[in-house]
């Protein structure tokens, strides 16, 4: 890893109606609209399915740096997120993001470390970190036998 502090740029263009296209450096475009909710168009990533896809993308990728660090062999995991976005106080804000991971060992003697690996991705996520809802890990590990 690189040295802290980290700087991240993204460039968004929009007009008054439509689309926001948005780009960085060395990246593939995104296109974003309002969600359906704020009515906005369906088939589009949206400002809050982005921030949820961080959470989960983030945790990944976090438990494998962590699995990594402690030797645990795994096989696959998945990684679902469900916010709540409520109004308080005059502001929209979300209020609360559970993160309900999956994962696939093929040792029923490493689950104990694997839950610990697990807690540990929630803790190290640096997404969920810097969000101010409150953050629920809602983890499962499965056991599946070798062929």
């Amino acid at each position: 890893m690189q040295s802290l502090p980290h700087h991240y740029t993204v460039h968004a263009h929009g007009t008054a109606e439509g689309e926001v296209h948005l780009d960085a450096d060395n990246l593939p475009a995104l296109v974003t609209t309002p969600p359906p909710e704020f009515d906005g168009p369906e088939g589009y990533w949206s400002p809050e399915t982005l921030l949820v896809a961080s959470v989960a993308s983030c945790f990944v990728l976090t438990f494998r740096a962590v699995a990594r660090a402690s030797k645990l062999e795994w096989d696959s995991l998945t990684c679902d997120v469900e916010a709540v976005l409520e109004r308080h106080d005059g502001r929209n804000h979300f209020s609360r993001v559970v993160v309900k991971p999956h994962l696939l060992i093929h040792e029923a003697a490493r689950e104990r470390l694997a839950e610990q690996c697990l807690d540990k991705a929630e803790d190290g996520c640096l997404v969920t970190n810097s969000l101010t809802a409150d953050v629920r890990l809602e983890p499962t590990v499965e056991v599946v036998e070798n062929a």
